[in-house]
């Protein structure tokens, strides 16, 4: 666990350190998007490319760091959510939370995915829109 969790603070680092941060920053400023969509995509794609959803939250939250100090404190924590629920979508078999359930409740690979991936993405999926509804009630971001 330890490991994962040093890996995800190093790739997240090796992208801060890039500006890549930055340029995202700059680029949601410019667009239209919704920087809670925003945050639940970069977490999606991290997740669908790594597995992990430790490595995802952990990368993801310091690509979007320099967004954070445009938002209030509740934009702030709609973010975290947004991003905490992106990196929840879709575990498959480069993750190895995939691989211990699978194991655990001795399924296949196939019955697997058809139901602890489809439930992972429906939580991911619906707390997307429990935090775009509760920025609705908030009020606009960005």
């Amino acid at each position: 666990m330890l490991l994962i969790v040093a890996a995800g603070g190093g790739f997240k680092q090796t992208l801060v350190d890039s500006g890549i941060g930055g340029l995202v920053a700059e680029w949601v400023r410019g667009s239209g998007l919704s920087v809670l969509l925003l945050a639940w995509l970069v977490a999606v794609l991290i997740r669908l490319a790594t597995g992990s959803a430790t490595v995802a939250t952990v990368t993801a939250s310091g690509i979007l760091a320099p967004l954070v100090p445009t938002l209030d404190t509740g934009q702030t924590s709609l973010l975290v959510l947004a991003i905490g629920a992106g990196s929840l979508f879709f575990s498959h078999v480069n993750d190895a939370g995939f691989w211990l359930v699978k194991e655990y409740f001795g399924l296949s690979v196939g019955q697997n995915l058809r139901t602890w991936s489809v439930m992972e993405t429906v939580i991911s999926v619906t707390g997307l829109v429990l935090v775009l509804g509760l920025s609705a009630v908030m009020g606009p971001m960005l």
